[in-house]
C-alpha cells in the first residue's frame, strides 16, 4: 500500500529527502506523494513531525 499526505501537512519538507525513490514533491503549498512511485517503505512517515503521512 502506498502512503499519502493528509491535510495536517505543514509543508516543512522533512519527508522529501528521506524518500529513496523521489516520490514526494511540492504542490499547492503542501507535499504530495506519487502513489505510482511509492514503494511503501514508510521512511517519509517516520520523518514527518506533523504525523501527516499515513498508509492509504
Amino acid at each position: 500500500m502506498a502512503f499519502k499526505i493528509t491535510d495536517q501537512c505543514v509543508n516543512c519538507g522533512a519527508c522529501e529527502p528521506d524518500c529513496p525513490v523521489g516520490a514526494i514533491s511540492e504542490a499547492a503549498d503542501a507535499r504530495t506523494i506519487d502513489s505510482g512511485k511509492c514503494i511503501s517503505c514508510g521512511a517519509c512517515a517516520a520523518s514527518c513531525p506533523a504525523e501527516a503521512i499515513v498508509e492509504e
